[in-house]
C-alpha cells in the first residue's frame, strides 16, 4: 500500500468523467488499498479514483474507520428524502458548503473481485458521503451543487425555568 497525493480543484482531472472499469486484477486490489490508506490519513469519510489522478469509477468510504465500503462501477439504484447539510471535499481544502442530497440512498456496484455488492444508507451521512464520491466519477463537485445564500435554521432559543 501507497499513500497517493489528493489532486486539488485546480487539477482538470477532477472534471472528467470516470471510464468503467472492466477488468478485475491485481492493479484494481492496489488501487483500492491505496485510496483506503490515503483516505485514512487524509482524515476523510470517503475518496474517489479521480481524486487521486485514476479515472476509473472505483470510490471508498468509510465514516467509522471500520466499516469500508469499496465500489467500483457504482450507481445509485433508489434514493428517497432530502437533507440539507454542509460538506467539505478532500480536493477542496479549508472550505465548505450546503449541498442538498438524498437522505437515504442504495447503491449497487462490483467488490474488487467483480462481484455485485449492494449498500443502502440508514445514516443520512453515509447517504451524503456516497452521493459525493459518485459525484466525483462523473466530474462534479460538491461546489458545483452549493446551495448559495443558505443560512441553517438556528435552535430556538431555550427559556429560563422559572
Amino acid at each position: 500500500m501507497a499513500k497517493r497525493q489528493i489532486l486539488t480543484q485546480e487539477d482538470e482531472t477532477l472534471r472528467y468523467k470516470a471510464k468503467t472499469v472492466t477488468e478485475f486484477d491485481g492493479k484494481l486490489a492496489c488501487l483500492l488499498d491505496d485510496m483506503i490508506q490515503t483516505m485514512f490519513e487524509a482524515k476523510g469519510v470517503g475518496l474517489a479514483a479521480p481524486q487521486v489522478g485514476v479515472l476509473k469509477r472505483v470510490a471508498v468510504v468509510s465514516l467509522d474507520g471500520e466499516t469500508i465500503y469499496e465500489l467500483v462501477n457504482p450507481v445509485i439504484i433508489k434514493q428517497s428524502g432530502t437533507q440539507i447539510e454542509q460538506e467539505g471535499c478532500l480536493s477542496i481544502p479549508g472550505q465548505s458548503g450546503y449541498v442538498q442530497r438524498p437522505k437515504k440512498v442504495t447503491v449497487s456496484a462490483q467488490n474488487r473481485q467483480g462481484k455485485p455488492v449492494q449498500v443502502s444508507s440508514r445514516d443520512p451521512y453515509l447517504a451524503i458521503a456516497l452521493c459525493h464520491e459518485l459525484d466525483h466519477l462523473d466530474g462534479v463537485l460538491y461546489t458545483d451543487k452549493v446551495i448559495h445564500g443558505y443560512q441553517p435554521k438556528k435552535p430556538a432559543a431555550k427559556r429560563d425555568a422559572e
